[in-house]
């Protein structure tokens, strides 16, 4: 490829995120860093791939033909990195897995004993994020795999296959909170009352909460916080009946309990090796997510 890796992924996440600066943002660089990799990718092509008379770029006709283009060669490249991998069949000397607390870990047990009678000598380091802070763990290495809750859109980086299982998630709140005396909770009520909230380290989106708010980065944390009476909480179904020892309370509000569908992910950079791909597929169910993917 003569194109610039780094350009073509700029290219497909300005197009995607409707400006330079959202795409900035998404892959962690700066501004004039996509600016001028979207620069050079048009004159290396010779076409115009932007129109920057609007207040934000807009896909010119050769831009949207381009587009398609380009995230071909890209998921092309992506099933020869993941192809050549499996083909080199040389085992990983340590796997950082990132799991969130929305899974239920009804089958984790086995999966892990299965995991170890096949892959005993490899160092295997679990770990507990949510969100944006396992797309970050990712993108810096930190991490070989993970999962989340199905996110609206993912990094260019971050390659992503379905979980078939889902999780049930309620609205909680200690035995004596006044919430607890409540038969049917409106929405309006739950804005008067302090909430608390999963706020993970490298979230960027900004508080929609309607009411005060208390915050922590983990489900496990807002389920001790819930405990000791200080506000209501959204908590995966699992978690509370494992672990509140009858402390909380299940409300009854409009619109719950939901059921919450969750991906795996990985760094498409730095994919995960043979015993990442195995884990990945036990999990997926999908005996080639990523190179079909």
């Amino acid at each position: 490829m003569h194109y610039s890796p780094e350009a073509l992924i700029a290219f497909v996440e300005a197009a995607s995120q409707g400006s330079f600066s959202a795409a900035a943002r998404k892959l962690r660089k700066s501004q004039s860093t996509i600016s001028t990799a979207i620069a050079n990718l048009e004159a290396d092509l010779g076409l115009v791939l932007f129109d920057r008379q609007a207040r934000q770029p807009v896909l010119t006709a050769h831009g949207r033909r381009v587009l398609a283009q380009v995230q071909e060669i890209l998921a092309a490249s992506e099933r020869l990195d993941y192809l050549s991998i499996r083909l080199a069949d040389k085992i990983e000397p340590r796997l950082s897995f990132v799991l969130s607390d929305i899974y239920q870990p009804t089958h984790h047990e086995a999966l892990m004993q299965r995991f170890e009678l096949r892959y005993p000598d490899i160092e295997f380091e679990c770990m507990i994020a949510e969100a944006d802070d396992v797309i970050g763990l990712l993108q810096d290495g930190r991490a070989h795999l993970g999962m989340v809750e199905v996110q609206k859109d993912y990094p260019p980086d971050i390659g992503v296959s379905p979980l078939p299982e889902q999780s049930g998630m309620a609205l909680f709140a200690q035995r004596n909170h006044p919430l607890a005396q409540c038969q049917q909770i409106q929405p309006e009520q739950l804005a008067t009352v302090r909430q608390l909230r999963l706020n993970t380290y490298t979230q960027t989106d900004k508080n929609t909460a309607q009411g005060p708010v208390w915050s922590a980065p983990s489900y496990l944390m807002l389920l001790e916080m819930a405990e000791q009476g200080f506000g209501w909480a959204i908590l995966p179904r699992w978690m509370v009946k494992q672990f509140s020892r009858n402390q909380l309370v299940e409300l009854s509000a409009v619109g719950w309990p939901k059921m919450i569908s969750l991906d795996a992910v990985w760094s498409k950079k730095k994919p995960p090796g043979p015993a990442g791909l195995w884990l990945l597929e036990q999990l997926t169910g999908d005996q080639s997510p990523l190179i079909s993917g």
